[in-house]
């Protein structure tokens, strides 16, 4: 009997720890490694820069980001998709990886993306702008749809990739305006934007931070935002729906994701850090300094959003000839 009593006893005082672990408390004993798929110095580090040093405040653990280029994306969520089950290294995921891969035809993919990744939720938005060389005749959209349509084959634009978001927004502008346009696809947006600024394309369309110092600097002419607002950053540009393309909505986007057989109570402390993060202001001035909208979502939000954004891109992949990153 008293070994029984000293057994409840034992089960009662634990409860207070299970409680506090459901609730959300739990935090990581170790610095925690952070997942950009991307190279150094592109928008995703830059963004996941920004939240890794917000993140770790919440953590109380530095969060150390680690760059893993290749394959739009794909090796470095791979990665996150198989590391420990600890909490100890989360995924900065993007579109590339979980919403353009999986439609084309001839990609392998090394995971699930809804099996194998808990999506914990989207952090950040970018916008996408629309440009063109300064130097110019086009001045606005409706002068190079109605180049496009009075001289097929006059008309090109460059991307950071096949299937990349840059690829597919570009697509989709044409499906929509009715118009023909070739695509001349780079490794990155970087050499696109070198390419641009020596006339090698006509147009161009990437997340505004990678294009806004040319922007700013009088290289590139703006002619439109394919966002459903306009863009803070660039407040006389006007969207997409504007001028009469309502449905050429390609903002970029990031989430965060660990791998799906985490721990429940895991999951739950890094989501609820997550969110904290990015509803302190510090986070979200520095994400609109470099031309993002914090973007925090539930989980069952997230999903939503995910399907959409497969939904959306998985039909223009086909149209566009895209069959693998």
């Amino acid at each position: 009997m008293m070994l029984k009593r000293r057994t409840l006893l034992a089960t009662v005082l634990a409860l207070p720890a299970v409680r506090a672990r459901a609730a959300g408390d739990w935090l990581p004993d170790r610095p925690v490694r952070m997942i950009v798929p991307f190279a150094a110095g592109g928008p995703a580090d830059i963004f996941g820069r920004v939240f890794a040093d917000a993140l770790g405040k919440q953590l109380r653990q530095p969060v150390v980001v680690e760059n893993r280029g290749g394959a739009g994306g794909l090796l470095g969520t791979d990665a996150v998709a198989k590391s420990a089950l600890d909490g100890s290294t989360l995924g900065f995921t993007g579109p590339g990886a979980l919403s353009i891969a999986p439609a084309m035809p001839q990609q392998q993919m090394p995971f699930d993306v809804y099996k194998d990744l808990a999506h914990l939720t989207l952090v950040v938005r970018v916008p996408e702008v629309l440009v063109v060389n300064a130097k110019s005749d086009i001045r606005d959209l409706a002068a190079l749809v109605a180049l496009a349509k009075k001289k097929p084959g006059a008309v090109n634009y460059g991307s950071a990739g096949v299937g990349s978001i840059t690829h597919l927004a570009s697509a989709l502008l044409a499906s929509e305006a009715k118009m023909e346009a070739l695509h001349i696809p780079y490794r990155g947006v970087a050499p696109a934007a070198t390419d641009l600024l020596s006339g090698r394309f006509t147009y161009l369309i990437a997340d505004v931070p990678a294009l806004r110092p040319h922007i700013e600097a009088g290289a590139f002419r703006p002619l439109a935002v394919t966002t459903a607002q306009r863009v803070p950053s660039l407040p006389d540009v006007p969207t997409t729906a504007e001028l009469g393309l309502p449905r050429v909505i390609s903002d970029n986007w990031y989430g965060l994701a660990l791998p799906a057989a985490t721990p429940a109570h895991i999951r739950e402390g890094m989501r609820d850090a997550a969110t904290r993060a990015l509803n302190s202001p510090e986070l979200v001035q520095g994400f609109a300094a470099q031309g993002g909208e914090a973007a925090p979502l539930a989980p069952e939000a997230y999903l939503d959003f995910l399907q959409a954004e497969a939904a959306k891109w998985g039909p223009l992949v086909k149209q566009s000839g895209a069959e693998s990153l």
